[in-house]
């Protein structure tokens, strides 16, 4: 039987990553990380030193370095030529400059095409912001979490704190809101739900409660498709 695929899209801190991991841990299927990929690119142009808005040298970045993934008893690292950038991926530089390039047409394309590949076989979850309207239009189960910025800040706030990294409540609050009008307004595949997505607000309710209510709509979901 044919696996299905999953599609969780949502703006910045809105639990996106950890409940597509938990989902993808619990059904046994595949979790991708899309956002990865994007910050893996925004990564190599600042190492390599490329402006954020040269769409050529940095598809040719993708081209030269590919961004792979690979499963450790920790959870799931993202490597550039063998080097594990996981952490380095999460630092303030790359986070505030990865709405610039993820909005890129042509990253956006090169980027598209790997995701699509590694959904043909089915048994995917995949999370970022336009899985289930370009990525995998035709997933099964698409998800569209949303949060309330204040309760986004206060997460990438504690997040940051428990990977002893320094930032201001107030500014990543701003940095969030900025994010949100970024993605939703870019001319190539904005921010927004899917029509057959189902919305799942996770402001105030615990990643347990979140797991059981996304949880309950991919059964609801699987038991159609049989």
């Amino acid at each position: 039987m044919h696996k299905i695929n999953i599609a969780i899209d949502g703006p910045a801190s809105s639990g996106k990553s950890t409940i597509a991991k938990i989902i993808a841990k619990d059904f046994g299927f595949v979790y991708t990380d899309t956002g990865a990929m994007y910050r893996g690119v925004t990564y190599l142009a600042i190492k390599h030193q490329v402006s954020f808005l040269d769409e050529t040298a940095l598809i040719e970045l993708i081209e030269n370095y590919p961004i792979t993934f690979k499963q450790t008893d920790w959870g799931q690292a993202v490597l550039i030529q063998g080097e594990d950038v996981t952490q380095a991926l999460r630092q303030p530089e790359v986070t505030n400059h990865v709405s610039e390039v993820s909005a890129l047409p042509g990253v956006r394309d090169h980027l598209v095409k790997v995701q699509q590949k590694i959904a043909a076989s089915g048994g995917v979850v995949m999370d970022g912001r336009d899985i289930g309207t370009t990525v995998l239009p035709q997933a099964e189960v698409k998800i569209f979490l949303v949060a309330s910025a204040s309760e986004r800040a206060k997460r990438r706030y504690k997040e940051n704190q428990d990977k002893g990294i320094k930032s201001n409540y107030n500014t990543l609050k701003k940095e969030i809101e900025q994010r949100d009008y970024t993605d939703s307004h870019r001319e190539t595949s904005p921010l927004k739900q899917a029509k057959d997505a189902s919305l799942v607000d996770t402001t105030g309710f615990s990643i347990d409660e979140v797991v059981a209510t996304v949880e309950s709509i991919v059964k609801e979901k699987m038991g159609e498709v049989k």
